[in-house]
């Protein structure tokens, strides 16, 4: 099966340009390969020559263990809740009055962990807003 012909004729590249460059100029436009949101040296050379944007992205690694530990205490607070819909379900599937009462203590006891959960969040986001908004 062949591809579709493109709309719009006047868009597609037909004319090949070919050139040599030295070591560090063709790892500049590597970089751009693997930092930006072009797909080959082909593509950064043509956005160069048309003068279009190129989009690249830097990563700034003091922030790592900050969201380490924010995506740790985000997969703790979902598996209490987890935990806190299962305990419900056996309080509402409990039988006799003794059985809903060791269910709703089971709930307590998960909410605090919550509590404290949400407390070492509500710290992290403080120590990061200070760093983040310092002048």
């Amino acid at each position: 099966m062949s591809r579709k012909k493109a709309k719009d004729q006047t868009k597609l590249y037909t004319h090949p340009v070919r050139t040599r460059v030295t070591e560090s100029v063709y790892n500049r436009l590597n970089a751009f390969v693997g930092n930006g949101d072009c797909h080959s040296i082909g593509e950064v050379a043509r956005r160069v020559l048309s003068r279009e944007k190129i989009l690249y992205v830097l990563k700034d690694g003091s922030m790592d263990a900050a969201m380490e530990e924010l995506i740790a205490i985000r997969k703790e607070l979902h598996a209490i809740g987890v935990n806190i819909n299962q305990v419900t379900r056996q309080f509402h599937n409990a039988s006799t009055p003794d059985q809903r009462l060791f269910h709703a203590l089971k709930v307590a006891e998960q909410y605090n962990k919550v509590g404290d959960q949400v407390e070492l969040l509500l710290n992290k986001i403080s120590l990061l807003s200070k760093k983040w908004l310092q002048k």
